[in-house]
């Protein structure tokens, strides 16, 4: 029975309260009187009582919020984060049950926090139905026109002056570049001898760099109002570096197009999970496929900011291929067999992340460093780099950017 749901969602929520299959979560770890609050939000959700299902739904995220930010994320059962999506679901539908009182767009905010915070549910149901909501916000089901543009198109994102120190890139210390190897000669060449390599016109063919480019207006249409994570601060390393919540276009007003004396940066966000529009317009290099394990185990990150974000020294235990879409960035990599020369962190938090300033050191604090041999390059757009596992790779951008990576083992 679908009567009490808004005639809009009925093709993607369940039909019944029976069909959200409640009974699999385990009650021994939520207990008897949480699971009946979640129930109750249910029922009356599924009776068009949204005002009362909207009460309960509260007190479940209320609740579940508690338990997610309690202790290290690792270490939170995903009985919660599976509940915490149960709840931004039907929270999400009152909202839009409730027109009257709430507008799409906090809806939308509601499945972007599930979509942070839970884990996937009803074959991530949270995904299918923001499309929905999202289509109705826009008044249309028809994503933006297709632009009649060549592979060379450009990137559409205005680039400020280089105001920034532009690195002189030193012959001897470059990072080679090959057009399109084949998978043979990157495994050969490069992977199994773990040396980092530009690869050039692998990235012809995306969307993204081809008929759909994107500029920041695409930006704006395709996920504008999505809520992300962004990082505030220069670097993670520093004291007053941390975390907020906003939209995408809240983010570009005032980081990208305002030029705000802070930093903000979308940095190693599953994006292309969360809106899976973005995900059309970009392709997973073949290159991955020469790992151990399937398509569906590679972990596609995105990293979107204006001129000036910076990495800092750090390595990655998996094969990373780090895809240059607008702007360019200054990338710098030391061999794993250098690593006591870049001075990592003492302690487990930032075991993998040098205490150098790798463009200011403080030679008398780290001596050693100006020693270790290095490589050095300007990524630019329509490239992507191959960084091998563990090697240490510094990034500043140089532009407003936009890259994708793909991590593999």
């Amino acid at each position: 029975m679908t009567t009490g749901l808004p005639k809009e969602l009925q093709g993607v929520v369940p039909g019944c309260k029976k069909a959200l299959h409640l009974e699999t979560l385990d009650k021994s770890k939520l207990g008897a009187p949480f699971f009946f609050v979640l129930a109750q939000s249910a029922e009356r959700l599924f009776q068009g009582r949204f005002q009362e299902s909207l009460g309960f739904a509260t007190n479940v995220l209320d609740f579940c919020w508690e338990k997610l930010n309690t202790g290290h994320w690792k270490d939170v059962d995903i009985c919660w984060r599976e509940v915490f999506t149960f709840g931004s679901l039907f929270k999400a539908i009152c909202q839009y049950g409730m027109r009257d009182r709430f507008n799409t767009m906090d809806a939308i905010k509601t499945c972007d926090l599930g979509l942070l915070m839970g884990a996937p549910v009803l074959d991530n149901i949270l995904t299918r139905l923001v499309a929905v909501l999202q289509n109705s916000a826009r008044g249309t089901t028809k994503r933006p026109q297709e632009q009649c543009s060549t592979p060379a198109v450009t990137s559409q994102v205005p680039k400020r002056p280089r105001t920034l120190i532009l690195p002189v890139i030193d012959s001897e210390r470059k990072v080679p570049r090959v057009h399109c190897p084949s998978l043979k000669s990157f495994l050969l060449n490069y992977m199994r001898k773990r040396q980092p390599v530009i690869i050039q016109s692998n990235m012809d063919h995306w969307p993204a760099r081809n008929h759909r480019p994107w500029s920041l207006d695409y930006l704006r249409q395709i996920a504008g109002c999505r809520t992300v994570p962004v990082e505030l601060g220069r670097r993670y390393t520093e004291e007053t570096w941390s975390q907020a919540l906003m939209t995408v276009d809240e983010f570009i007003d005032k980081y990208i197009v305002q030029k705000s004396s802070d930093v903000g940066y979308l940095a190693q966000h599953q994006l292309f999970d969360q809106i899976p529009e973005l995900r059309e317009d970009i392709r997973v290099p073949d290159y991955c496929c020469l790992g151990d394990g399937d398509e569906d185990d590679i972990v596609i990150n995105a990293w979107f900011g204006p001129k000036g974000t910076v990495s800092p020294l750090h390595h990655d235990p998996q094969h990373n291929l780090l895809a240059q879409v607008v702007g360019s960035k200054y990338v710098r990599l030391y061999a794993e067999e250098v690593s006591d020369c870049v001075y990592p962190h003492e302690g487990h938090l930032l075991h993998n992340t040098s205490q150098v300033d790798v463009e200011n050191p403080d030679l008398q604090q780290f001596p050693r460093f100006n020693s270790a041999p290095y490589l050095e390059c300007t990524l630019e757009p329509g490239e992507m780099l191959y960084i091998p596992p563990r090697y240490w790779h510094y990034v500043r951008s140089l532009d407003v950017s936009f890259s994708v990576s793909f991590w593999w083992s």
